[in-house]
């Protein structure tokens, strides 16, 4: 039986997490990974920041930002590495976010051959679907996709 060393090298993190080695380095710096250092000033990461990272990597694919991850991470208790109980607890506070996510994206897919964020993919049409940029008057973004603009009226 072989023991797991308790101690990855950075290289050995990317590794074992498939995630680039700038990119354990980048999270590490941003305080969402904590590594030791060797006496040559080597990062040594925890076993268990594996789970750290795959915590990170799935909080971001629900599209949650760094800044959020990381205020996730900060109220474990002493900052540890979460667990499923941690985990169930987060993900229900995200649930309603993903949620909006889900209805964001169904509304994409049902008007991506007629909306790109105005109202229209032809700027021949704009006229007729956002006249005068009336989304414009929602703030930035695509108002027409985000479903808080009046719909554009039919052509």
């Amino acid at each position: 039986m072989t023991t797991l060393p308790p101690m990855l090298t950075v290289g050995e993190l990317a590794a074992r997490s498939g995630m680039a080695a700038s990119a354990i380095r980048f999270y590490e710096s941003e305080g969402l990974l904590h590594a030791e250092r060797t006496g040559g000033n080597q990062r040594r990461f925890p076993r268990s920041e594996l789970r750290r990272v795959a915590f990170i990597r799935a909080a971001q694919q629900l599209g949650l930002t760094l800044e959020e991850v990381r205020e996730a991470l900060a109220s474990l208790p002493g900052s540890r590495t979460p667990n499923q109980a941690d985990w169930e607890q987060l993900s229900r506070a995200w649930r309603h976010r993903l949620d909006e996510r889900i209805a964001q994206l169904e509304r994409l897919r049902d008007k991506l051959s007629s909306c790109i964020g105005c109202g229209c993919l032809s700027l021949k049409n704009c006229h007729l679907y956002n006249p005068g940029d009336a989304a414009a008057n929602g703030g930035p973004g695509a108002r027409y996709l985000m479903g808080d603009a009046a719909k554009p009226p039919s052509p």
